[in-house]
């Protein structure tokens, strides 16, 4: 995001910068796996935090959060599109701030 525009988030929202894998995907044997391939479930997506409203009490700047893309509102700043969401519409935080955490799962 450009020092140019300072932009504060209120509430509980949260600015993501949305990122560029969103079309063809690797699989983890090196398949590539094209953009128009149908899945048969929905697809969660990972980003990262840029901006946090002050009510926000899980996720910090810096942050790779997991969400529904269908669940967004885009925006664009200075030519970059980002995503503006709730904190609740957040499904997990990959963070190395929580490397204490008790679930057992690392990405």
């Amino acid at each position: 995001m450009s020092e140019k525009t300072p932009i504060k988030m209120l509430h509980d929202r949260v600015l993501v910068e949305l990122d560029g894998e969103q079309g063809e995907r690797r699989s983890s044997g090196g398949i590539v796996i094209p953009a128009t391939a149908a899945m048969g479930a929905r697809r969660l997506s990972w980003s990262r935090v840029v901006a946090v409203g002050p009510h926000a009490r899980s996720v910090e700047n810096g942050d790779r959060v997991l969400f529904d893309p269908e669940d967004k509102a885009e925006v664009e700043v200075n030519g970059e599109v980002y995503a503006v969401m709730r904190e609740r519409d957040i499904h997990a935080v990959a963070a190395e701030r929580l490397g204490d955490s008790a679930t057992g799962l690392y990405l």
